[in-house]
């Protein structure tokens, strides 16, 4: 059977594998074949369930947005991530990650973060479980995150400011790639998205997949069937794309449609629309589409939004792309703002700006009447409200 699902070597379709240096093998080679018999044991999966439970609040509910489905023609349903615990899906990875962390005997954390959403989630859940955590963010994200920055500060984490490129998400991961070069044997690595090496990709939609998994048993109490017509979600990485879609790759009846930033424009040099301007090639360890110039060297990318400020793309992602299964659409930041702002005056959810660029996503469609959609707001727009704020005093923002 025809599968969208990664293969046994860890590739999805060309995209994917694990291009790593020498002094990382036996780290990446230790977690995958850690991570499968972890994650399908009776212990993990119990502990991980009432985390996700009693700790972060899940299910997280599937909310049928009227207004906005009135406006769009066809009925929404909003699946509500941003009410978990911390505020929004990265939550779900950390806890299953740092599980299998403390499994394996690792006693330090380290992560990445871009808009702050990861790096608050994985100290979290590192102060739960009293383990040492370092988190690596570039210096323009730390200071237009700075609450975040604060939150992880008050868990107990320490938070490095990175000054290498353009300060952000790509020059976070590079530094945490090095810290884990320098103490592979005590320390694990949470990635936060589909990225990276395998089983990284692959490990983070499966924790992640609990997304899916509730929009099905919701969807049969809402509407009778356990499929929508349309999945939306935003990529940056990936993460909350993945977990919606996980149990429907394989599913044609459901068309899934993606939203990437498009910043100023994918015709101006400030945009982080990978999957349309992205060629192939390796960062963080898989081979996937990079934002990158005539010799190879990675471009820097822009949004307005810290937490889809990347030049890759996780595998899945690409593979589904370049393959037809999902339609990817480049949302610029006037777009994602106005979204926004529309969400929050017709069904009052402040979403985060990474999920408004899924919401800008809606008026590009043709929907009919009787389609069934589900968007996930991946996140809530606390984190973001002086870029709102900033953004709509100088510029005429129209609902």
């Amino acid at each position: 059977m025809k599968t969208y699902q990664v293969n046994e070597n860890g590739y999805y379709g060309e995209f994917g594998g694990a291009y790593i240096p020498e002094i990382l093998h036996r780290c990446v080679e230790e977690l995958k074949n850690a991570y499968r018999e972890v994650l399908e044991s009776e212990g993990f999966k119990q502990e991980f369930a009432a985390l996700l439970r009693d700790y972060v609040g899940r299910p997280s509910p599937l909310y049928l947005a009227k207004r906005l489905s009135e406006k769009y023609g066809c009925k929404i349903y909003l699946k509500r991530e941003d009410l978990n615990h911390t505020g929004a899906h990265k939550i779900n990875n950390a806890i299953g990650q740092v599980l299998l962390a403390k499994r394996m005997g690792k006693r330090r954390i380290i992560a990445e973060t871009g808009a702050g959403q990861h790096g608050v989630a994985t100290a979290t859940v590192c102060a739960l479980m009293n383990l040492e955590c370092v988190v690596y963010m570039g210096k323009t994200d730390v200071e237009r995150q700075h609450v975040n920055v604060e939150r992880m500060k008050m868990l107990g984490a320490r938070v490095e400011a990175v000054t290498s490129g353009n300060m952000t998400l790509k020059d976070a991961t590079n530094e945490a790639i090095r810290d884990w070069c320098c103490h592979p044997s005590d320390t694990y690595y949470v990635i936060g998205s589909t990225v990276g090496p395998h089983p990284y990709p692959d490990m983070v939609a499966r924790l992640q997949s609990v997304i899916s998994e509730e929009i099905k048993k919701q969807l049969m109490e809402h509407e009778g069937r356990d499929y929508p017509d349309y999945l939306m979600a935003c990529v940056g990485g990936g993460s909350n794309a993945a977990g919606t879609i996980y149990h429907y790759l394989d599913d044609e009846r459901v068309k899934i449609v993606l939203a990437e930033a498009g910043g100023k424009g994918i015709d101006t040099l400030m945009s982080a629309a990978t999957i349309q301007l992205g060629r192939l090639g390796i960062i963080h360890g898989s081979r996937t589409l990079v934002m990158q110039d005539e010799d190879g060297q990675i471009l820097e990318p822009y949004s307005i939004s810290a937490g889809l400020d990347y030049p890759g793309i996780g595998p899945m992602h690409a593979n589904l792309a370049r393959l037809h299964r999902a339609t990817v659409l480049a949302i610029n930041d006037d777009e994602a703002v106005r979204a926004a702002f529309e969400l929050t005056r017709l069904e009052g959810i402040i979403p985060a700006l990474e999920s408004a660029h899924a919401l800008g996503a809606l008026e590009k469609i043709d929907f009919k009447p009787g389609d069934v959609v589900v968007l996930t707001v991946s996140g809530r727009g606390d984190k973001d409200i002086e870029t709102y704020l900033k953004y709509s005093s100088s510029n005429q923002v129209t609902i």
